[in-house]
């Protein structure tokens, strides 16, 4: 009887070991941060030109439009869906007339397997006026860094799909006159997102 308490307090004690270990490697691993707040905002933002199916598109072609940025990539299992899905959402909830002032994009960060094509078809899916756009690893980045977005390749042993993208989740949105007025977090509801866009019109 001894030994067989000594035994399940040391699995107890091992159990706590483990989950502290974890707990502490995912506290000190580093995390996108989905949080922007004001003055931030003020530093981040402006014009870049990056590539979709039917040429270069720059953010300044939709001056006049409230512009709705997406960073993400195709192969993304759930986070890039949801958020997509959204955008859709609170675009279908706004007047035909209100959809017309809106121009959403999506751009990836996973080049080597998103081409120009795919992005287009992917973006459509989810709703007939998002663009999809890449570009070369270094156009990416610029934009990645121009918006305070985050990403990077984790290596998937053992996965037909090879390596995934840890990348930060936001929907920035671009006020008329280009500039970036609000980025929105990842869970934001179409209803709320709605609000936001409207705001802007």
């Amino acid at each position: 009887m001894a030994n067989n308490l000594t035994t399940l307090r040391n699995l107890f004690f091992l159990t706590l070991a483990l989950l502290a270990g974890i707990v502490t490697a995912y506290l000190l691993s580093p995390q996108p941060n989905n949080t922007l707040n004001g003055s931030m905002l003020k530093t981040l933002g402006g014009d870049f030109t990056l590539q979709s199916r039917d040429g270069d598109v720059s953010l300044h072609d939709f001056k006049g439009k409230v512009a709705m940025i997406y960073i993400g990539y195709t192969h993304c299992p759930d986070v890039c869906p949801t958020s997509l899905a959204i955008i859709s959402q609170a675009l279908k909830n706004l007047t035909d007339e209100q959809q017309k002032q809106v121009q959403p994009l999506f751009i990836s960060v996973d080049p080597e397997r998103d081409t120009p094509e795919q992005l287009a078809q992917y973006s459509h899916f989810f709703h007939p006026s998002i663009i999809g756009l890449t570009g070369s690893r270094e156009d990416i980045d610029e934009v990645v860094a121009q918006y305070g977005a985050f990403y990077r390749m984790v290596e998937m042993k053992d996965s037909a799909m090879d390596y995934a993208v840890d990348h930060s989740s936001r929907i920035y949105l671009i006020n008329k006159q280009g500039e970036l007025s609000k980025a929105v977090t990842h869970g934001t509801t179409p209803e709320q997102l709605k609000a936001e866009i409207t705001a802007l019109l």
